[in-house]
């Protein structure tokens, strides 16, 4: 039974197991990168002139710090985005269940399924990490003069285990645990929580979600009273429990906060209207969509205000070589998140095909839907900026106040449109493609698969 269960989850759900593969691959490309990169720029061989080089530019703390960030993201990337797409799988792991599937069968099967789903794209991203991105990487390094000439890049077979643990294991613990809750459900509460949905949120993981949030607002407090050099160094630890404690309080933060987003909306027709109508009546799915967002907004805004807040209070955003390393990660942290919006938003709209051939069976055009679509994407991604923006103040007030007296970041304009718009941009493109997709098939044809 396992074994069918498997194949009947890869066939019906190829959506969601493609979203968890293109996770895997660029987590495994990133982590095969930074391992490569980290080999590459040792000190082992090397002329003291050398040495000297990469020490002055910290090169070796840096290489280091990007391994255990890029493997950080890759857990939480990986682990999200399988999380989700088990939790698409409920009705089915439910029925089967209900026809006699014990719970280590229903656990075996999604476990098998997400290794199958994680190791080759952990054997694709080890090659593109170290084939194609690591080395746009170092030249990188090189033309910043933050890597001396004599130092050469050097592709190595140890970022192989670190993919396959990264990918695999974090996958395959992440399957299990989503799929653990409902294997040990009685099968007629599963069915219909199933049907109707999980409203409720764990205490355990409302309080974890609550201490995130006031260590972080007192962390941010502390630190403005800090030097700037500590605060700067702190500061990410800041940005991290925000963002923790919001995806773990998910409906109870987005909730509220799509609620006041999506108020004005009504005003401009019904696809807005029915648009409001299902954030307000959905916030656990929804959430899922925007915590994502909320990680790129917040740690890009985090980033980006840095140094052109410097810039602004002094003329230098700092060293050409440092700034453009800088922005290097956080393109690269940036792309995890993304990557995980994107999976998420895409997920829930192919999940919805049914809801969406309920709603032309009752009378709405191909048009109509789409504009619903669009309005959901817009309350997603302006909920999404509105929180992050709150997490990159909360994250560079202390900063801020410490270098310059004063917790107001500087954004030149187009800078701030621009992200607002390329959010906007991925929420529209990961809701409307599936979206798109599903209004290709006959109504009567899809309610009769579902």
């Amino acid at each position: 039974m396992s074994t069918g269960l498997v194949r009947s989850a890869l066939r019906g759900h190829r959506p969601a197991l493609a979203g968890t593969f293109v996770a895997a691959l660029f987590a495994a490309t990133v982590v095969s990168a930074s391992m490569t990169l980290l080999v590459s720029t040792s000190a082992d061989g090397l002329s003291a002139g050398a040495r000297a080089v990469l020490a002055a530019n910290d090169i070796g703390d840096m290489a280091v710090v990007m391994l255990i960030g890029s493997i950080y993201m890759s857990i939480f990337v990986i682990a999200s985005t399988m999380g989700t797409a088990v939790a698409q799988q409920h009705r089915e792991l439910a029925l089967v269940r209900a026809i006699g599937a014990r719970p280590r069968q229903v656990r075996r099967a999604v476990v098998v399924q997400a290794v199958a789903t994680a190791g080759p794209a952990a054997l694709a991203g080890f090659l593109l990490g170290g084939g194609l991105l690591g080395r746009v990487w170092f030249a990188g390094l090189r033309d910043h003069a933050l890597v001396p000439a004599e130092v050469g890049y050097r592709f190595t077979w140890l970022a192989l285990p670190v993919c396959l643990a990264v990918a695999v294991v974090t996958s395959a613990l992440a399957a299990l645990l989503a799929s653990l809750r409902v294997s040990l459900m009685r099968p007629a509460r599963a069915l219909e929580e199933a049907v109707a949905g999980r409203r409720e949120l764990g205490r355990v993981r409302a309080l974890l979600g609550v201490l995130a949030v006031v260590g972080g607002g007192a962390l941010s407090v502390s630190l403005a009273h800090q030097s700037s050099d500590r605060a700067a160094q702190a500061s990410f630890l800041v940005l991290l429990l925000f963002c923790v404690g919001t995806g773990l309080l998910g409906p109870k933060v987005v909730g509220p906060a799509a609620r006041l987003v999506a108020a004005p909306a009504r005003r401009f027709g019904g696809s807005a209207r029915l648009a409001v109508l299902n954030v307000r009546s959905q916030p656990r799915r929804f959430s899922a969509a925007v915590v994502p967002l909320v990680l790129v907004t917040g740690f890009g805004l985090t980033k980006i205000a840095t140094h052109t807040t410097a810039a602004h209070y002094t003329g230098s955003a700092g060293s050409p070589g440092s700034v453009w390393l800088d922005y290097f990660g956080t393109g690269l942290y940036a792309g995890f998140a993304a990557i995980a919006a994107a999976n998420t938003l895409a997920m829930i709209s192919f999940e919805r095909r049914r809801d969406l051939a309920l709603l032309r069976v009752v009378g709405a055009l191909p048009g109509q839907v789409r504009s619903m679509a669009a309005w959901e994407a817009g309350i997603v991604a302006a909920t999404a900026l509105s929180l992050g923006t709150g997490v990159a103040l909360a994250t560079l007030a202390p900063m801020l106040t410490a270098a310059f007296g004063s917790w107001v970041p500087y954004l030149p304009w187009p800078t701030a449109l621009g992200m607002a718009g390329a959010t906007l941009l991925l929420a529209l493109l990961a809701t409307g493609l599936p979206v798109r997709a599903a209004l290709r098939r006959r109504a009567i044809t899809t309610l009769a698969a579902s």
